[in-house]
């Protein structure tokens, strides 16, 4: 994990994680949610229309809410100005969830919204199910498609709706905070092919063992977003999956996302304690983890939940595949991009 590298925007982010991920590069940017509005595509068939439904608070969503948003959601990563200056980029206190611009990191134009329920420049007259449908369907509250290279919706589809209505939840009860943001610069086309409604219900998957729990966690954590190259039609390269690669250039530098496989050229040496203690520290002995990975959201989770997410790594597929930070970056002729160490494939 010393070269796991997942994007800092989720977020979606975190939620929603995108800055420069590999394959996210060439989004330029996430368009804006609060007084900032693009008309919907008339007939898409992408947008469903809205409903009326709401989510009632209960001390058990909150709490539910709080994990998930805090933890492996990474929300305020993308949404809330993070503290330049501490260990993982933790949000600065008092702006969670006020939204970013992220051009200081290198990227103008991109701008994450301000999703507290401020009315004037936040999420305060967004009803539940505008919400809902941006995190799971990509479709922005007033009715245009999200890019799903700066938003992962594709793998927040996996989010149960129990879990979903916590997290609504909980960015409901959060301060409201008036943080006005300029207009992004938003991408001429966005290839969005998980952008799709979704009508039925979204149970909680089956949880009963640690490999099923992980596998849930390692969804909705959106872990491929980074670990998994893509084409242009952002499908995973064959082969590839959680190989890494992913080359994250900043403001700051570069890096390149880790193999997560138990490929020997991954991350077979880690064992149990070794991985949970990585992400609770944010370092791997003497050697700190890339800011870029959003370690410091992750060690908010319970080690139950850090010991499930790497059962379920163990039961990759072996990709041989190396990737390496202290190496220049280099042609890869496995993925045929470049990244960190490229050449030792």
């Amino acid at each position: 994990m010393n070269t796991k590298a997942s994007c800092f925007l989720v977020l979606g982010a975190a939620l929603a994680v995108g800055i420069g991920c590999e394959s996210r590069q060439g989004a330029s940017g996430i368009r804006g949610m609060g007084s900032y509005v693009i008309p919907p595509t008339q007939g898409d068939p992408r947008v469903r229309p809205l409903t009326n439904r709401r989510f009632e608070q209960t001390p058990g969503r909150l709490a539910r809410g709080r994990y998930l948003v805090e933890g492996v959601g990474e929300c305020f990563a993308c949404h809330g100005a993070p503290d330049l200056n501490s260990p993982g980029l933790q949000p600065v206190a008092g702006e969670e969830g006020s939204g970013y611009d992220f051009t200081e990191f290198g990227y103008p134009g991109l701008v994450a919204p301000n999703i507290t329920p401020d009315p004037e420049t936040g999420a305060g007259n967004w009803t539940d199910d505008m919400v809902a449908r941006a995190i799971r369907e990509g479709v922005g509250h007033d009715g245009h498609v999200l890019d799903p290279a700066t938003m992962p919706y594709e793998f927040y589809r996996s989010i149960s709706d129990e879990d979903l209505a916590a997290i609504i939840v909980y960015i409901r009860s959060i301060p409201a905070v008036r943080n006005a943001l300029p207009a992004p610069t938003n991408p001429a086309q966005v290839v969005a092919p998980n952008a799709t409604p979704i009508n039925v219900p979204i149970p909680v998957p089956d949880q009963s063992t640690p490999v099923k729990r992980g596998a849930y966690l390692v969804q909705i954590g959106a872990c491929q977003w980074c670990h998994t190259l893509r084409d242009a039609n952002r499908q995973p390269l064959p082969g590839l999956e959680f190989g890494g690669g992913d080359l994250i250039t900043y403001a700051g530098g570069q890096v390149s996302s880790a193999n997560l496989t138990p490929d020997p050229s991954g991350i077979s040496y880690y064992d149990e304690e070794r991985f949970v203690k990585t992400i609770r520290t944010g370092r791997v002995g003497a050697r700190e983890i890339s800011p870029m990975m959003p370690w410091w959201y992750f060690a908010h989770m319970t080690d139950d939940d850090l010991k499930a997410i790497f059962a379920y790594l163990r039961t990759l597929k072996p990709v041989r595949h190396r990737v390496d930070n202290t190496e220049p970056v280099s042609y890869c002729r496995v993925c045929r991009r470049k990244h960190g160490g490229g050449a030792l494939n």
